[in-house]
């Protein structure tokens, strides 16, 4: 029988630390949940945005952000959301926002990179959550991480019985794809910028590849992704503080990302015996 997996990154492979700033409100947020955020209203938008964190470093603070974006080409890609929104829509509030200033992105790096700069792998994520109510930004957001101990591992044991292990997640695909490649993922296995419904979609086509498909989450937003695998796990390797439904969506919960091998041991195992069964 033939098995693969997929991984979340922030949060399942990754140790990850995220900050927003709430521009309304003129505060900092820190170890929050962007996806949480953003699923509180149905207006909110996660948008990644396609940039690297020294050029905003290096910009003017009091510069209108979305005039950085105008003038840098920056390019977006919709990360989560609770509703469909047009990429036109989403382009129209990105680069037309009046509010949110270079500063409060800087902010949000600022305080990541302080934290994450002693470790010897980090990747860096950077964007914004937009609301159509206000209309424009109303977070700025930056996530940093370091892959979990034993990630690799579990991959590298993944890859020696045979089980390929894919990645899906709302992140940057340049970011993500260097982090596969530290982790022994092949690049055509990573899917970036991977919004709550193309993960389900995701799965359902590597259900026709293979006969089971198992995927691994630790979020809302891998919620669409849970019911359309074969087998479901949720990692609290992070947090333990969940919405309940993720947990009346799953099969299994795990602490460590380590003990994904020994669950799909079990199902090859299962499996192996009751095709046994019933050709006796």
């Amino acid at each position: 029988m033939s098995v693969a997996v997929v991984f979340d990154s922030a949060g399942t492979l990754l140790r990850t630390y995220r900050v927003a700033r709430d521009i309304l409100r003129d505060e900092m947020l820190t170890e929050v949940e962007t996806t949480t955020i953003t699923f509180g209203s149905d207006s909110r938008v996660l948008v990644v945005l396609h940039l690297h964190s020294r050029d905003v470093m290096e910009a003017p603070e009091d510069q209108c952000l979305s005039e950085f974006f105008l003038e840098r080409s920056i390019g977006f890609g919709v990360a989560c959301s609770r509703r469909v929104i047009p990429a036109e829509a989403v382009g129209d509030l990105l680069y037309n926002d009046e509010t949110a200033r270079v500063g409060d992105l800087q902010a949000c790096i600022r305080q990541v990179w302080g934290c994450c700069k002693k470790e010897s792998i980090v990747t860096m994520n950077s964007g914004v959550i937009l609301n159509l109510d206000i209309p424009g930004i109303e977070f700025t957001v930056t996530t940093g991480g370091r892959p979990f101990e034993g990630a690799k591992e579990t991959i590298t044991e993944l890859h020696r019985m045979g089980v390929p292990a894919y990645i899906a997640s709302g992140d940057r695909v340049a970011k993500l794809e260097r982090m596969g490649e530290y982790l022994g993922i092949p690049r055509e296995r990573v899917y970036g910028v991977a919004t709550p419904s193309m993960k389900a979609r995701i799965v359902e086509d590597l259900k026709e590849q293979y006969d089971k498909v198992v995927m691994v989450g630790d979020a809302i937003n891998d919620l669409n992704a849970f019911r359309k695998a074969d087998l479901a796990v949720l990692t609290e390797q992070q947090s333990d503080r969940k919405p309940a439904v993720l947990y009346a969506s799953v099969d299994r919960v795990i602490h460590n990302v380590d003990e994904v091998p020994g669950i799909v041991a079990e199902l090859l195992a299962d499996t192996a015996a009751t095709g046994k069964s019933a050709t006796t």
